[in-house]
């Protein structure tokens, strides 16, 4: 669900100790040396336009003062530098701040999943309206967005911090094994050729054995701070990136206000539905069955052969008013559902699909009512989803519940190409856990498979 202000969907692994965890976290470090990179151009690409029109003016404006209009070699260059300024401001500074967003949510994206510290994001909604925006409007937006600003001072500090809590691990183990380590290997009558390669160094006392305590030393240092500085990285990009409590709880409120509308708009259009069902079903087999039981009744002494078929005509319509009207309490809240819970009525849901459905996990407890409906009918319509479009033959439906939350994942072996944005009822799903303030993450890449993760914050009983 992608809201104003949101918590990730799905968190990431938490940090890992040891050998494996150090190498594991100098290569997210190495990871992150490509955002920091184009961080720093976006930074110059945002401050370069400004700086260049205000040089441009200012020496424009300082050599006509001095020297007169029509005068002056250095005229026509200030008039090109501050028309290039203005150009680039015009065309380029739009494009750099929306990348520059783009490039903070991977960064929270990333710090969520390799370094184990979630960042908030919030930025203010884009303007509604029809078309695209005028530069103006863009810009108001874009510039009166406290979010921009502190994805902005977070480029800034990122290019002046970054490097030290990334590459210090990754440079600390690397002299270690290359300056230490591989000259005390090539002193070993089998690798003397590395010596040639990299020579130890030049100071009293390098042996083998002293080259290799000061390697081992070097690199067990830079494994063993990698995890500690990754993860100070993602606390500082929460520290500069994450949004301030006001400006949270405004985004909250405004968040949950629209969810509130999209709830009340889908019970008003559930209820049209039920109204619709019982109208067009139910209602008009009952209006029919009375009319033949009034028929049946005024042809009992004259005619009884034909009562008789009457009334066996309004038993056959009461048995499908029946029907119809378990179809709908169905729909509305299936009895398997009230009387069995959440993880009984999916495995008889699973049972009812076209394909094979295989359900994992257990829950040690019931979660509320109502979040139990919205995560019954998000599963259900999830996998009429999967008969419908994916091209599946087998699903599978996982839930657990930890940390205070329901989680609910359902894969299948179909196509793939699943997108919220393109309909196939996820926009609905989201809607429906919306209103718990629940999440919905979507991973279906061309050919498959596809997983919808599905979260929803609650106590079991």
């Amino acid at each position: 669900m992608t809201t104003a202000a949101s918590r990730p969907a799905v968190r990431g692994p938490g940090m890992r100790r040891g050998v494996g965890g150090g190498l594991l976290a100098l290569a997210r470090a190495v990871g992150f040396v490509g955002p920091l990179l184009a961080g720093a151009a976006l930074l110059a690409a945002v401050a370069g336009p400004p700086a260049l029109t205000a040089l441009g003016l200012g020496r424009l404006i300082g050599n006509l003062v001095s020297h007169g209009i029509g005068t002056g070699n250095d005229t026509p260059r200030d008039l090109l530098a501050a028309l290039i300024g203005v150009g680039c401001c015009r065309f380029v500074l739009p494009a750099a701040l929306l990348a520059i967003r783009r490039l903070a949510m991977l960064t929270r994206h990333l710090s969520a999943r390799w370094c184990g510290v979630p960042v908030a994001s919030a930025y203010a909604p884009r303007p509604a309206g029809p078309g695209r925006l005028g530069y103006q409007q863009r810009m108001s937006w874009l510039l009166g967005d406290e979010g921009t600003w502190r994805d902005l001072a977070w480029l800034a500090v990122n290019a002046a911090a970054g490097p030290v809590l990334l590459l210090v691990p990754a440079t600390l183990a690397g002299t270690g094994v290359v300056a230490f380590l591989i000259p005390a290997l090539g002193s070993l009558a089998p690798f003397s050729g590395l010596q040639r390669l990299v020579p130890p160094p030049p100071f009293p006392g390098n042996t083998p054995l002293v080259l290799a305590i000061i390697g081992l030393a070097f690199a067990a240092l830079g494994l063993w701070s990698g995890p500690w500085l990754l993860r100070g990285y993602g606390g500082l990009a929460r520290l500069v990136l994450a949004p301030s409590g006001q400006a949270e709880l405004e985004l909250r409120v405004r968040h949950l206000a629209q969810t509130r509308r999209e709830t009340l708009d889908t019970g008003a259009a559930e209820l049209r539905r039920i109204e619709r069902d019982l109208h067009d079903g139910a209602q008009a087999r009952l209006v029919a069955m009375g009319l033949t039981l009034d028929a049946a009744g005024r042809l009992i002494d004259t005619d009884p052969a034909a009562a008789r078929a009457l009334l066996i005509e309004a038993r056959d319509a009461s048995a499908k008013a029946l029907a119809e009207l378990r179809d709908l309490v169905r729909g509305i809240h299936p009895p398997v559902l009230a009387d069995r819970g959440l993880a009984d009525a999916l495995r008889a849901l699973a049972l009812d699909s076209p394909l094979r459905v295989r359900v994992t996990g257990s829950l040690d407890g019931r979660p509320p009512a109502p979040v139990e409906s919205a995560a019954y009918f998000a599963v259900s319509e999830l996998l009429a989803n999967v008969a419908k479009h994916a091209g599946a033959h087998a699903a599978e439906v996982d839930m657990r519940h930890s940390s205070g939350n329901l989680r609910i994942s359902v894969s299948d072996d179909g196509a793939g190409g699943a997108d919220p944005r393109r309909g196939t009822g996820l926009r609905g799903v989201e809607r429906r856990l919306a209103a718990f303030d629940g999440v919905l993450a979507v991973s279906s890449p061309a050919g498959g498979p596809t997983v919808v993760t599905m979260e929803v914050p609650c106590a079991l009983s």
